[in-house]
């Protein structure tokens, strides 16, 4: 009736500019990465970094968190793992909104097509994070918010094809699937 349509109008006016996904771009200059190998899921001294490492370190790069572990800072004493190699230029794009995992399978295309460009990156990572209160979680389950409201998961893509995937919860919350 009348209150439906009105509705409509109300949320054509006001909300739809508010699901389009805010995209941003940034270029990160020396970036201190860590050494990986695609088979090597543990890491080995000297030779590759571990998934856990890895995973650490992106949440430094994503939170700008200085990686130099200067004794004078008082926000992070947090250091690259070992062995690292600088990278002149990474690139980091963030997209920001509601979007549906027709579009995540997209982007993960998107990103392995990357690779047949000569001379690029030997892996990039795809991060996918809820909404710290985000009212659902994986299966079932509402989404516990008691401490960090962690709900994500990280592709790592190597040259090979090759992937890695990382899944982060909450304690509160089930497990994926």
């Amino acid at each position: 009736g009348a209150e439906g349509s009105t509705l409509m109008s109300y949320f054509s006016k006001n909300q739809i500019q508010a699901l389009k996904p805010k995209i941003t771009f940034s270029t990160l200059r020396d970036l201190q990465c860590p050494v990986l190998q695609s088979n090597n899921l543990q890491g080995k001294p000297e030779e590759s970094c571990s998934t856990e490492e890895l995973f650490e370190w992106l949440g430094a790069v994503l939170n700008q968190v200085s990686l130099d572990s200067k004794s004078s800072s008082f926000l992070s004493t947090y250091c690259c793992p070992e062995p690292n190699t600088v990278v002149e230029k990474a690139f980091l794009c963030t997209i920001t909104g509601f979007i549906i995992p027709e579009k995540i399978i997209q982007l993960l295309e998107q990103l392995c097509c990357y690779f047949s460009e000569p001379k690029l990156a030997y892996w990039l990572t795809l991060t996918v994070h809820g909404f710290a209160d985000s009212p659902v979680s994986w299966r079932e389950s509402e989404h516990g918010f008691h401490k960090g409201g962690e709900n994500l998961y990280n592709f790592v893509i190597f040259r090979n094809l090759d992937y890695w995937l990382q899944m982060a919860v909450g304690a509160h919350d089930d497990c994926p699937p």
